[in-house]
């Protein structure tokens, strides 16, 4: 036998132990309850549409230059530093060495130049307005030079929208805009495998993910729509994580044992948007009648009820933990007072309201808020749709009377308000000059207290005009089962979904 010298052995030792442990091959299958059904759209970063959904997926599948993490609300990702010049109107970044996409091409700056190009979502006109050019000096830097300093660039670009999170070039060109819906490559820790319509999603893990080898081996997005149904499979063992568990069936997913509640309050303030406030001919163009709205509503009830009391009630629309958030004054439950109202703005017996367009995941809400205005005079007819639907029709302006609206995308109350409130916004019917002139003047504004006393006083108008039927900032109710070590719930703060999911574990592992 032969044997090593001792200083040769000595040296070996000393490399292993530099080198630590080998990182384990990802094993086992964890298997989420999803609360909705899953659209094609939100496989492609180019499309992200302003709401926290597509996120659910491009977690997975995809990575961005930067984006919220545990601990860091702009984490460097794909980009491991950036750099703002003095005057505020360039942007440079540095790309990690040796990324590659799932195909294992490599990610370069001729990708991230192309993805911004090429996306197409909420935001796009706000980004490409005030880009003027986008540079690839080499294939690991990228330099954004804008047309006046905007103070919100990089809040836009890497937190509210889809455009910073990176698509390979090469794949989407060979493969076509369809193509790639069909089959999306990425450089996230989980590759695509199949999708099922209505059914579910499968991933696997990508062993050559930047950050770190993911521990579970396979992800699967099982649709379950309806919430008893959900809980029933959770306490089956048929799936390991379930979304969105309300009400009674909460308390029972509380009380059960082996399963674990999350609950977290979520950037994702829901409301009702009256879409016909701008029209003369409309009831909903009185102030009083949207006051009387607002005061039919037990706001408090509701919460007990649905979300154990756990969801916020602050009367916006924008989340309180953003950047530029201004507290309004309460709206009381006070039906006595809406009735009034309602007479006095000519509609002494109610009226006849129309159709009250819902995303169908959360009808048993705005059931009782439908419940609430019929008990003032005021009678909708709820039509619920399934999520994808509802955000593009709604994106197609194609609703009229009442839409349930909501948002938990990342970013501040400036990207809230370019989607929800100033003219020509994605999901905007209507507009007020001040109010958009305000928001102009404040995305020129460098200086944080001048541009934050313009921002609360967009938010003191809108509060002013009753431009909505706030419900409140809710309370996301999840759980997991007993398999689960870590079910990446709440890690990264007002994140909606699990993530990040290459820090996902089942016990064991």
């Amino acid at each position: 036998m032969r044997h090593c010298r001792i200083p040769v052995c000595a040296a070996l030792l000393l490399l292993f132990a530099l080198a630590g442990p080998a990182a384990a091959a990802p094993e086992g299958e964890m298997t989420w309850g999803i609360h909705i059904s899953l659209a094609p759209t939100w496989f492609d970063p180019a499309e992200t549409q302003g709401i926290i959904t597509p996120f659910m997926v491009m977690y997975a599948i995809h990575d961005a230059l930067a984006k919220a993490m545990p601990g860091n609300p702009t984490a460097p990702s794909l980009a491991e530093s950036w750099q703002q010049s003095a005057d505020g109107r360039v942007y440079d970044f540095t790309l990690r060495k040796g990324v590659k996409f799932h195909n294992g091409e490599p990610l370069t700056a001729d990708d991230v130049k192309f993805s911004f190009e090429r996306y197409r979502g909420a935001s796009a006109k706000t980004l490409k307005e005030r880009v003027a050019a986008v540079e690839t000096p080499d294939p690991l830097h990228v330099r954004f030079r804008l047309k006046n300093p905007w103070p919100d660039f990089m809040t836009f670009y890497t937190a509210a929208s889809g455009a910073g999170w990176i698509v390979p070039r090469k794949y989407v060109e060979k493969v076509g805009e369809d193509g790639y819906k069909k089959a999306p490559v990425g450089a996230g820790p989980y590759k695509f495998v199949s999708f099922t319509p209505g059914v579910e999603l499968v991933m696997e893990a990508f062993e050559g993910y930047w950050r770190k080898t993911p521990s579970v081996k396979r992800l699967v997005f099982k649709v379950i729509g309806d919430e008893t149904t959900r809980l029933a499979a959770l306490k089956r063992g048929e799936v390991d994580v379930v979304y969105s568990i309300r009400g009674e069936l909460a308390e029972e997913l509380q009380r059960t044992p082996g399963l674990t509640l999350k609950p977290a309050v979520i950037q994702a303030p829901q409301w009702t948007a009256m879409l016909d406030q701008w029209d003369p001919k409309s009831p909903w163009h009185d102030r009083r009648v949207r006051r009387a709205a607002n005061l039919a509503v037990d706001r408090k009830s509701i919460n007990e009820a649905i979300t154990l009391g756990h969801s916020r009630l602050t009367y916006s629309i924008i989340p309180s933990t953003f950047d530029f958030y201004w507290q309004p004054p309460s709206y009381p439950y006070d039906p006595a007072q809406a009735k009034k109202l309602l007479a006095e703005a000519g509609y002494p017996n109610g009226f006849d309201a129309g159709d009250y367009y819902v995303d169908v995941s959360y009808s048993n809400v705005h059931e009782v808020v439908v419940n609430y205005l019929q008990q003032i005079g005021i009678r909708a007819k709820l039509i619920g749709r399934e999520r994808a639907s509802h955000w593009s029709t709604y994106a197609d302006k194609k609703y009229k009377n009442l839409a349930y609206t909501a948002s938990g995308a990342f970013g501040n109350a400036a990207t809230r308000l370019e989607s929800y409130v100033v003219s020509g916004g994605t999901y905007v019917y209507g507009g007020y000059p001040d109010i958009d002139s305000l928001f102009k003047d404040q995305a020129a504004e460098l200086d944080r207290k001048k541009r934050e006393a313009l921002l609360h006083r967009i938010q003191q108008l809108m509060h002013e005009r009753v431009m909505f039927i706030p419900i409140w900032e809710l309370a996301f109710i999840n759980g997991h089962g007993p398999r689960v070590q870590e079910s990446g719930l709440g890690l990264i703060p007002g994140h909606a979904y699990s993530a990040p999911y290459e820090d996902v574990k089942l016990k064991g592992k």
